[in-house]
């Protein structure tokens, strides 16, 4: 537990496959007094702009000169800091679009726009360098993303580009092997944490173009990450929770979201400080659930939040959530499948009963039979939520097992998204405006994805197309409008822009460009 406490502290250095030194200590602890001092005065307008920015020279000097310079008269921090760092551009400063292309050609000539060749180490840069190319989101993600990457992946299997995939997916396991889990990001910055662990997903993904090998040469990179996310379950009591693991009061273990770090996160640093003091809670706890809500990817929303209203009275890591426990189910199915291959017949029989296990738990403790929907669990409460998510869908994605009961179940569910999630555009993301991004009246690609999959899956074909093709449309309409594919959209107003959250909308952009393609593919869309 210390090591795990001190993870983020220290500055750990290796030697890469490729040749170049790990460094993990995050950009608050090489600028110390400077990178507070810059993010509580907002120097920039979005706090991840500085813990991206690169030294023009050491470190350890520019903080000195800081610390030396600052009481001084007339000190300018702006300006210092223009004047020792480079200031990270848009990926795509010198992209236009051109208005004769259809979108889906323009998604194609996309690719080259966001893609990265292998980086080279920057001493002081919070990037974390990967060996192989790789696509980012686009916009102020300007690194390669966990689960946004699985969603890209789509889009690049129907663009033909399954090199792309193999080239990330290696990366991947790469960072796994060498950082012991998939971060958030490629950013020293997010080490503390995951996010939803869609690697065994892509895995699969990449399988299906390449053929079944390539889940036994992925399975260690699969087993760490399976290590990671089950640690500590074996030394927890009924009641307990460490980490990533909750051992039930009936001795039963499922996961939860979770960071390992106590303070703010790094690129929204004022924002937390300020959540927190506004709460009156403990700032370490809400520091934990902000960060644990980060790792769930769902940043933030009323499904996290104990009133359903306000960010203040988050809960995060309170909560079983069905789709992180889908999610984990397939790993544990793609682990035991590779297993099989390898003729490791007794491990692979093992995955397997832990696989079929959780899906009967998912059914236990989350199919909540009052709004016959998949919800989150609060374990300390031992109550189902009743927030109705797309988080929900995800079992029916994922789940092998009783096909004939997960059609029956597919029925009741078709008709809770018909009635509280499904709009003119698509899917929300919940039911409730509050002014989080993760909230009506905005929907997002992999969301729209997930619930459009599982409904297709567990039978429920004709409102699957529909909600497909009710997206396929707005996303065309404001790119004919506008020129650009952007990171969340306004499915109840299609009309006007997605809003909320800590920074303005993003284009470019990486996961609705990958659902776009595929949903246009599998329903023959007419692509505008």
């Amino acid at each position: 537990m210390k090591r795990l406490a001190g993870f983020l502290l220290l500055v750990v250095t290796s030697l890469l496959s490729f040749g170049q030194p790990i460094v993990t200590t995050p950009p608050d602890k090489i600028y110390g007094k400077l990178f507070i001092d810059v993010q509580m005065n907002r120097v920039f307008p979005d706090g991840k702009t500085f813990v991206d920015c690169i030294p023009k020279r050491k470190p350890a000097e520019i903080v000195a000169d800081y610390e030396a310079q600052k009481e001084t008269a007339g000190f300018d921090l702006k300006k210092f800091v223009l004047d020792n760092f480079e200031v990270p551009g848009g990926p795509a400063d010198t992209y236009k679009t051109n208005s004769n292309d259809d979108v889906v050609t323009h998604i194609r000539n996309l690719w080259s726009v966001l893609k990265r060749t292998p980086d080279k180490v920057v001493e002081g840069s919070s990037l974390l360098p990967l060996p192989y190319p790789y696509i980012v989101p686009g916009g102020r993600f300007r690194e390669v993303y966990y689960w946004d990457s699985y969603f890209t992946m789509l889009g690049l299997k129907e663009s033909g580009e399954i090199e792309m995939i193999d080239n990330m997916v290696k990366d991947f396991a790469y960072i796994i092997e060498n950082y012991g889990h998939m971060p958030n990001g490629a950013r020293t910055y997010y080490l503390g944490r995951s996010q939803p662990p869609f690697f065994s997903v892509m895995v699969e993904l990449l399988a299906e173009a390449k053929g079944d090998s390539i889940f036994q040469e992925f399975l260690p990179a699969m087993e760490k990450e399976y290590a990671f996310w089950m640690d500590g379950a074996d030394k927890l009591k009924p009641g307990q929770a460490f980490r990533r693991v909750v051992r039930l009061k009936g001795g039963d273990i499922l996961n939860r979201y979770w960071d390992d770090a106590t303070v703010p996160r790094q690129e929204s640093w004022r924002e937390d400080v300020l959540t927190a003091q506004r709460s009156g809670r403990d700032k370490i706890e809400m520091y934990k659930h902000l960060r644990a809500a980060a790792e769930s990817g769902i940043d933030f929303s009323s499904r996290w939040f104990a009133d359903g209203k306000n960010l203040v009275t988050i809960r995060t890591t309170d909560f079983i959530p069905p789709d992180l426990n889908a999610l984990l189910y397939h790993l544990e199915w793609a682990i035991a499948k590779a297993k099989l291959m390898n003729k490791e017949d007794s491990s692979a029989a093992q995955f397997r009963r832990k696989a079929i296990h959780r899906g009967e738990l998912l059914d236990k403790y989350c199919w909540n039979k009052a709004v016959n929907f998949y919800t989150d669990y609060n374990f300390r409460t031992a109550k189902q939520s009743t927030h109705i998510t797309p988080g929900g869908m995800y079992p029916f994605c994922f789940i092998n097992e009783r096909p004939d009961f997960m059609s029956f179940l597919g029925r009741k569910v078709a008709n809770v998204v018909r009635a509280k999630l499904l709009q003119p555009g698509g899917v929300a993301t919940t039911e409730f405006n509050t002014g989080e991004q993760w909230d009506s009246p905005n929907g997002w690609a992999p969301l729209e994805w997930m619930t459009i999959w599982g409904l297709d899956r567990c039978g429920q074909k004709e409102l699957a197309a529909d909600i497909a093709a009710r997206w396929v449309k707005l996303v065309e309409k404001v790119y004919k409008e506008t020129g650009k594919l952007m990171e969340k959209y306004n499915v109840v107003d299609i009309n006007r822009e997605a809003g909320g959250g800590e920074y303005p909308g993003q284009d470019g952009f990486g996961w609705t460009n990958g659902v776009l393609l595929k949903l246009i593919e599998k329903y023959h869309l007419p692509k505008e």
